[in-house]
């Protein structure tokens, strides 16, 4: 997947055990490891909205995107029709 989740960086600026942030938020601590491990399919605004109030910081600094490795190799290779005029 191309979304990245580093939940684990803003949790060791912060501090916080996984306990303790799983408390804060009102999740479980397994949640908590799907979500730093990379696991998660979905999340909702309600838990990013409360992620972002215990850590104090924005969608962001929690959540990045980076080019999904087979899409970057597809590119270029797509092949192309030509048409004849005539």
């Amino acid at each position: 997947m191309a979304i990245v989740v580093d939940l684990d960086v803003q949790l060791a600026r912060h501090r916080l055990s996984v306990g303790e942030f799983a408390a804060a938020v009102g999740i479980t601590p397994a949640n908590v490891a799907v979500l730093k491990n990379g696991r998660a399919r979905a999340v909702r605004f309600s838990t990013l909205d409360a992620i972002c109030r215990v850590l104090g910081c924005q969608p962001g600094d929690v959540l990045r995107w980076v080019p999904d490795e087979d899409a970057e190799n597809a590119e270029g290779t797509e092949d192309t029709e030509e048409t004849e005029d005539g």
